[in-house]
């Protein structure tokens, strides 16, 4: 009770609750601190009082809006109002005047009566607000009286008491009032003297009076009143009610006392009643939403209505008064309308037909009582009327002119010859008085006022006024004629804004306004309110025609200009070369030291209409001086100018930065500018780097207290006009400025002085982060906390700061704040929305804060097990109530919010915060809750009115697909397997395919019109839905995607939706989705292989898709080709290859070819433009614009790499090449794939699209027509030279131990050896020159090849091996003519082979060996090998053997792929040696064959092979590998597993099979050679007999105990010889019959050992 607020204890207990709960700035421990220490506790106490005198307050205004709105029909709740009322009315009056008078006899309370707390500043605090009550409580008795009625007793008791108390100036502690107090004294003034107007009834006295029945009016016999009156005079207050009074006595009773009457109506007239009326209705405020002014203005408009009518108005004193009061009255929304309706005989009309006999002698009185008549366009239209229509010209005349004739007693004149009104130059605007036109005559103290009876439009005479200003605006009656035209373009001003469509007639007047600008600017004395009112009329004319109003304002001077064309942003912020203009020098000269700034106002606001104008980019440089001269000059400065009036200052701070917001909010040129500014950028950069961005920091940086005071000092209790309403404008412009630059500030790594500022740590919360989050802490406009909380959310992501390191002690305390708005259910939707958006982007980019928010304590389980529960003050709690489905659709919960809090949980998912996801997901009804919008009906596409439910859906889809791919499938929670289970088993998937579908075709349909309003939104949905169907098809076994027929359904209908996008070509988003959809395909091809191949044919939609996205736009379809042609490509793999003609072939092949054409020529351009590029130094400015297609980079997933592997896939297809020959002829895109080939083997670029280009050759190599349209292009020469700059030929012969499969150059030169290959394989004698010219460039490497399998065996050189011994096996069949060509490279290859035979068979021979020599060079050789499998080892085995046993798996594996690998080379090999040696038959059975032809291979010694480069191959190394192949098939065929080879793990029966034959063709091979080459050496008569016996005896030995081995292993079913039918059956008929069942190859060797035993 220290206070004086006579509250008793239990009261006090609720206030200090209800203080603590909504305006308490802290926590609970924060508040024991407190209350432990005197200082803070006393000002907690001080902080209560204001707490309690605000609630007060706001109870009175709550019971004003119940009686504003509780008889309007257009409010939603003036039902419930209005009974609100009912219950009030009875004690209403009775209560609140008891307690006014209470409030005006209150002693103040001092420190004796009250405590020490009660200082001087405590009791001006408390008569302030006993000043705010009492004006509450008038102004809630005045809209009181003005719905109900006043009895007389009322009156009279009210009257007693206003003079008691001296209409609020004789207050008990008048001593206290100070200077800020007045307007507050003011007030209680005006309603003191409006409750009394208003009591008195005069608008029903005015009816009584018209209807001659004025006894009925209540006050017909009050002489108290009359006796109290008569004491009234002494305040200004009591004019209007003695005004009344006089009214009512002179109406109700006329005779009885005319001199009392007399008395008090000079008194009022004394008092300056009119003036004191002007005053009085600006005070109360501007009427715009404001019931209280309007209701007064009412009051007040009969009050002056019956007083016009009842008295003559030359006794009511001066006109000018009378015209400023009723047109004050006027202002309030439909007087004017009704003013038109009454006669002009009554009321206010008559003023305006006293005004109208003085124009246009008199024009300001008229004009500015019309243009307070003008409110809509029917008033504007007959205010129009009005003037068009004049029918009196009145003129005062000092003397009798010369030009007129008189009547005697001259009181009527008469015009002898026609007159020009105004003297005027000849052809302009003029008005001519004709000859005979007659005046009245009335002679006055100015001389003659002559009214002449004569018809014209005032519009005309306003256009010759202005005229007239023009002509004589550099003498000395420029004052004089200022005065005249401002009323003028004040009408103007006001008619346009009312009604545009009048602005054409007005056209003479609107197009003058620039020459008037141009020279009232320039005189010496510039008349400031003509050049403010000039520049409002420009303002109305910008907004609807900026372009004209710029072009020719452009030329007047009035705006800044640039004397030089701005070239770039450093020379632009210097404002070199830039000039101030007319209104620079105005601003600087006049307006700055007198302190008014009516021009400023104007200009600023001209200048923000022009940018809103979006004129266009060269329009917008022109601005560019004005808006520098804003940011320059005005913004870091205008607040320490001088102003004369209250409220300038933040009104000006207003309008700069609101012209700043509508130069951030400007839409971007589509042009890029290049290094000229735009308004744009200028603004950005202006306020990122200079002190313009410190003034708009120093604005935030107002902070919350400062507002509330501003607001608490407001004398008026509403309105949008006040102090504190234009400061929080300002402020929320000055958030909006700031995220919008901090948006679209281009990024650089330096940070920019506004961010310095905006981040930098203070002293205890002085930086902005702390000031920005305790607007949370505002009350009164929801806009204000909700941009403050934008901002943040900007910062948080793009500053690198922790905001919570930035709040210091007050985190937690400003954190409850935040839950406790986020909370409320009365709570502005927007501001919660801004909350939970703010709490997402938390997640991801503080963590600190979002740990502080989510407030998870640890529960104390078992030990190491961290369990979590939710904290109190737990962010979680909030957003679970939230998705909660059973709040869904009610009013605290739309749907935007249930969106933002989704987006809170999607991006805890996504950001992987564990401790909450753990709490969340094992809350009761969470997944229920979670899942529910996917269950529900959604409207159909083209009906959705918020398209937000569309995200919904879309952020529920991705929570469960993110739960779905972290979660072992296993573990899910139960209620999410059973939401699951459940939509599948509800043909959800069915209802959201179908939606989806729907959406698509949406968006392709409206396409065509506006664009579409939602596609975020769609796009989202669809990008959702694709992730959970990708991960529902992968990860989850319970969901029905795994059922093949379910899989058939949706297949096509995933494939129609990607026709629906790609079919609309030209359209953005229509691709956009059609992309996402081609994405889906593609994964859904992978996974459901099985499916497809079933499925109804795939192709043809597919086929459809790619002709139309090829004839789309080419920069927005790369990847959308690319992943079309993946698509085709798998659907080839899968369907296309089971046989069957495809019908769209030849129509693919076509598109394909066209694509494959185009961008090989694209890349043969890029590929030059690179090589040039390269040569010079990379200039970031560089101004290439017209570089080749630049984006045509070498990717693995590049639409050209794609489209070689579908034409490969096509062209396997299509087996006999006849479509393929079709295609080829129309477009010649072998010839570009070759050139582009050529010049990437040259540049050595491009790897992927050469790789791909030698693999569609090889695949056309494969038919003779491809192979001869091949070679007929020329491929030799783009590849044989090229080539060589693909390998460096090692020095040391050591070769890439890269893995085998990774694209690489050595890998391209292996493709080529293929090529020629197949090449010679299929045209043989027609490809063999240039085959021979390969091996001829190539020789050195061939060689080298061929030898590096000694040092090197990875996979990789053996590889290469491989393919070289392949393409010499071909070579070896044309060996004359090689003979003839290259008859040392032959030698030197046949050399090679026969030690590369020796050294395979040593390294098959000794695996130990060969397995030392992996560990030792190869460690990644350990990558298993292709034909590698994974050992099919039982669990516990697996287990038993831990990593070791993994480890030496892996080795085993690398082991066999390299044995493999070099069996392959050796049975080439072999196979190629055969052809170099003679024919077995014909050197048996052919007695004279020319031994000479063939050279000895192997050397006669039958020692075993040895691993040594000295020892020459021999017939020993020959048998040596008929051994090895020998032991190895005997391995493969009793399955036996020894550590060596671990034949078990090919685990396949065709691998198996394929290794027999391998073996097989080996021996066979070596059995053929080791025969030619034996008899060779018998039948050379250069070797010694001696050693032709020598090896006859050593051969029929070893052949004989090889043969019986053989015979052996073939009783136990050995493999067929896969060469059976390519080796020539060189055994005599007749054997055949004798070895039944036995292969040829052994009946061969048995000949052969019979041949030698002879």
């Amino acid at each position: 009770s220290w206070m004086g607020s006579g509250l008793d204890q239990q009261q006090s207990v609720q206030i200090l609750q209800c203080y603590l709960q909504e305006d308490y700035r802290g926590t609970r421990n924060t508040l024991k601190d407190v209350l432990q220490d005197e200082r803070p506790s006393q000002a907690l106490l001080l902080k209560i009082a204001d707490y309690y005198y605000e609630e007060r307050v706001c109870h009175l205004r709550c019971v004003l809006l119940l009686l504003t709105y509780f008889q309007d029909e257009r409010h939603p709740y003036r039902v419930e109002y209005s009974n609100c009322v009912n219950k009030l009315e009875k004690d209403l009056v009775t209560n609140y005047q008891k307690q006014f008078e209470t409030l005006f006899k209150a002693e103040s309370p001092t420190w004796e009566t009250h405590g020490n707390l009660m200082t001087e500043r405590q009791v001006s605090r408390w008569f302030l607000q006993c000043l705010r009550e009492q004006s509450l409580l008038l102004e809630i008795l005045f809209l009181y009286y003005a719905y109900f009625e006043m009895g007389p007793g009322d009156l009279l008791s009210f009257t007693k008491m206003f003079k008691e108390q001296g209409f609020g100036l004789r207050q008990t502690n008048r001593h206290l009032v100070d200077k800020s107090m007045d307007a507050l004294v003011d007030r209680i003034g005006y309603f003191s003297c409006l409750i009394l107007v208003e009591g008195m009834d005069i608008d029903f006295l005015h009816k009584c009076a018209l209807e001659d029945r004025t006894e009925q009016h209540q006050f017909s016999n009050t002489p108290e009143m009359d006796q109290m009156l008569l004491t009234f005079g002494d305040i200004p207050h009591h004019g209007p009610v003695l005004l009344a009074w006089v009214l009512l006595r002179h109406t109700l009773s006329p005779d009885e006392s005319s001199p009392v009457i007399r008395r008090i109506g000079n008194t009022s007239l004394q008092l300056g009643v009119f003036q004191y009326l002007t005053t009085m209705l600006q005070g109360l405020g501007g009427t715009g939403n404001n019931c209280t002014a309007s209701t007064a203005r009412m009051c007040i408009y009969g009050l002056l209505s019956f007083v016009i009518t009842s008295f003559e108005e030359e006794t009511l004193g001066s006109q000018q008064h009378l015209i400023n009061a009723a047109c004050e009255v006027l202002s309030a929304p439909s007087l004017a309308e009704l003013f038109w309706e009454t006669k002009p005989t009554m009321g206010l009309g008559m003023i305006l037909d006293s005004a109208m006999g003085m124009f246009p002698h008199k024009t300001g009185l008229l004009l500015q009582l019309l243009t307070a008549l003008l409110s809509d366009k029917s008033t504007a239209k007959k205010v129009y009327i009005f003037l068009d229509k004049m029918s009196f010209y009145t003129e005062v005349y000092k003397t009798k002119p010369n030009d007129v004739i008189s009547r005697d007693d001259e009181t009527l004149w008469r015009r002898q010859a026609p007159k020009l009104l105004y003297p005027l130059g000849l052809g302009q605007t003029n008005l001519r008085m004709p000859q005979g036109v007659l005046g009245q005559v009335a002679v006055g103290e100015q001389g003659y006022v002559v009214r002449w009876d004569y018809s014209y439009s005032a519009w005309i005479l306003f256009t010759c006024e202005i005229e007239m200003l023009l002509h004589v605006v550099s003498t000395a009656d420029v004052i004089l004629h200022c005065e005249r035209v401002k009323p003028i373009l004040d009408l103007v001003h006001k008619m346009i804004s009312t009604d545009w469509t009048v602005s054409d007639c007005l056209l003479p007047l609107t197009s003058r306004i620039y020459m008037l600008l141009q020279r009232l600017t320039s005189v010496i004395n510039p008349p400031v309110d003509v050049i403010a009112s000039c520049a409002n009329c420009l303002i109305v004319l910008a907004a609807r025609m900026p372009g004209k109003v710029w072009s020719s304002l452009h030329h007047t001077g009035f705006l800044p200009f640039a004397s030089s064309p701005l070239t770039n942003m450093a020379q632009s912020i210097s404002a070199e070369g830039m000039k101030a203009g007319n209104y620079g020098n105005l601003l600087v000269l006049i307006e700055q030291p007198r302190g008014e700034y009516a021009v400023t106002i104007a200009f600023l606001r001209l200048v923000t209409t022009l940018v809103k104008g979006q004129l266009g980019s060269t329009q917008d440089k022109g601005l560019i001086p004005c808006v520098l001269l804003v940011l320059k000059e005005m913004l870091p400065t205008y607040h320490k100018w001088r102003y004369n009036t209250h409220g300038v200052r933040e009104r000006i701070g207003c309008l700069i930065l609101e012209l700043v917001h509508a130069i951030l909010n400007l839409s971007p040129e589509g042009e890029a500018s290049g290094s000229t500014p735009t308004l744009q950028s200028l603004c950005i950069y202006s306020l990122a780097n200079t002190e313009a961005g410190q003034a708009v920091v120093n604005i935030m940086g107002v902070g919350v207290d400062t507002i509330d005071v501003v607001l608490a000092a407001q004398p008026s209790s509403g309105g949008s006009e006040g102090p504190g309403q234009i400061l929080i404008q300002t402020v929320k412009l000055a958030f909006s400025v700031t995220n919008n630059v901090i948006r679209l500030k281009p990024p650089s790594s330096a940070v920019s002085p506004l961010e310095q500022a905006l981040t930098q740590h203070g002293g205890h919360g002085s930086n902005l982060i702390a000031v920005l989050a305790k607007y949370i802490y505002h009350k009164h406009d929801p806009a204000l906390p909700r941009l403050a909380i934008q901002l943040l959310k900007r910062l948080a992501t793009v500053a690198p700061m922790s905001v919570y390191a930035c709040l210091g002690g007050d985190a937690a305390a400003i954190r409850d704040a935040f839950l406790t708005r986020l909370q409320s259910r009365t709570e502005d939707m927007r501001i919660k929305v801004m909350i939970l958006e703010f709490l997402t982007v938390a997640v991801e980019t503080q963590p600190g804060l979002i740990e502080l928010f989510l407030n998870l304590e640890v529960k104390d389980g078992a030990e190491g097990s961290k369990e979590f529960l939710l904290g109190e003050w737990s962010c979680l709690q909030v957003v679970l109530d939230l998705i909660d489905s059973r709040q869904q659709g009610k009013y605290w919960c739309p749907p935007l919010l249930h969106r933002a809090a989704l987006a809170f949980l999607h991006a805890l998912w996504q950001d992987r915060r564990d401790s909450a996801i753990s709490v969340l997901r094992t809350k009761e009804r969470f997944w229920e809750n979670l899942t529910t919008p996917l269950f529900g009906i959604l409207p159909s596409p083209s009906d959705i009115t918020e398209p937000c439910v569309l995200e919904t859906c879309a952020f529920v889809m991705k929570i469960i697909g993110l739960e779905i791919y972290y979660v072992v499938s296993g573990s899910l929670e139960r209620s999410l397997k059973d939401a699951l289970q459940k939509f599948s088993s509800g043909r959800r998937y069915e209802y959201w395919s179908q939606y989806v579908k729907s959406l698509v075709v949406h968006v392709a349909e409206t396409e065509e019109d506006e664009g579409v309003h939602s596609f975020s939104e769609t796009q989202m949905v669809i990008s959702a839905w694709r992730m959970l169907l990708i991960l529902s098809t992968s990860h989850v076994c319970h969901t029905p995607l795994h059922s093949s027929l379910w899989r058939l359904k949706k297949f096509p209908r995933i494939l129609s939706n990607m026709a629906e996008e790609l079919l609309v070509p030209m359209s953005v988003p229509c691709l956009r989705l059609g992309s996402m959809m081609a994405t889906l395909l593609l994964i859904l091809l992978k996974q459901w292989r099985s499916v497809v191949a079933t499925a109804p044919d795939v192709l043809a939609p597919l086929s459809l898709i790619l002709e139309s996205v090829l004839q789309a736009d080419q920069q927005l379809m790369e990847s959308t080709k690319a992943k079309v042609f993946s698509a085709l490509i798998s659907a080839l793999q899968i369907q296309g290859l089971n046989g069957g003609e495809i019908s769209q072939l030849p129509q693919l092949l076509l598109c394909v070819c066209e694509t494959v054409q185009d961008e090989a020529l694209a890349l043969i351009d890029s590929t030059r433009h690179a090589a040039q590029v390269r040569d010079v130094p990379d200039d970031k400015d560089s101004m290439e614009t017209d570089a080749v297609r630049s984006v045509q980079k070498d990717q693995r997933d590049g639409v050209c790499v794609l489209a070689l592997h579908l034409a490969k896939e096509l062209c396997r297809a299509d087996e006999d090449g006849e479509h393929w020959v079709l295609v080829m002829r129309k477009i010649p895109a072998l010839h570009s794939i070759l050139s582009a080939l050529e010049l990437s083997l040259r540049s050595k670029q491009n790897l992927y699209f050469t790789e791909a280009a030698l693999h569609l050759l090889l695949t056309l190599a494969r038919t003779p027509q491809g192979a001869a349209a091949v070679a007929g292009a020329g491929v030799i020469q783009s590849i044989c030279l090229p080539l060589l700059s693909v390998y460096e030929v090692p020095s040391n012969g050591g070769f890439s131990r890269k893995s085998q499969d990774a694209p690489c150059w050595p890998g391209v030169y292996r493709l080529s050896m293929s090529l020629m290959e197949i090449l010679l394989k299929t045209l043989r004698y027609n490809f063999i020159n240039e085959a021979l010219d390969f091996v001829g460039v190539h020789q050195e490497r061939i060689l080298q090849c061929l030898n590096a399998v000694r040092t090197v065996q990875s996979l990789v050189c053996l590889d290469e091996a491989d393919h070289t011994v392949g393409f010499l096996l071909q070579l070896s069949r044309f060996c004359k003519e090689w003979q003839f060509h290259l008859p040392h490279l032959l030698r030197d290859v046949q050399i090679n082979l026969c030690y590369l035979c020796q050294t395979c068979t040593y390294l098959l021979h000794s695996r130990n060996m060969l397995h030392h020599y992996l560990q030792a060079k190869n460690g990644e050789a350990l990558a298993s090998g292709p034909r590698a499998q994974r050992d099919p080892q039982t669990p516990s085995k697996a287990a038993a053997e831990g990593g070791g046993g993994e480890r030496e798996e892996a080795e085993q594996k690398a082991l066999l792929a390299v044995q493999c690998s070099l069996l392959k080379i050796l049975s080439k090999t072999l196979a190629t040696l055969q052809h170099f040696t003679p024919d077995c038959c014909q050197i048996i059975l052919d007695q004279c064959m020319d031994l000479a032809e063939y050279r000895t291979l192997f050397v006669l010694s039958f020692t075993t092979s040895a691993f040594d480069a000295d020892v020459a191959p021999s017939f020993g190394t020959l048998l040596a590998t008929i051994n090895v192949a020998l032991s190895m098939l005997g391995e493969v065929v009793e399955k036996k597993e020894p550590a060596s080879l671990s034949v078990a793990s090919l685990a396949s029966s065709e691998e198996t099979q394929a290794l027999k034959s391998l073996l097989m063709f080996t021996m066979e091979n070596c059995f053929y050679v080791l025969i030619s080459q034996a008899v060779r050496c018998l039948k050379d008569p250069s070797i010694a007999p001696r050693d032709k016996q020598r090896l006859k005896q050593e051969l029929g030995s070893e052949l004989s105990t090889l043969l019986s081995s053989l015979s052996r292993h073939f009783r136990r079913g050995a493999p067929s010889s896969p060469s059976s039918s390519l080796l020539p059956s060189p055994q005599p008929p007749g054997a055949k019959a004798s070895h039944e069942g036995q292969e040829p190859f052994i009946q061969l060797v048995q000949a052969f050992v019979r041949h030698i035993q002879r």
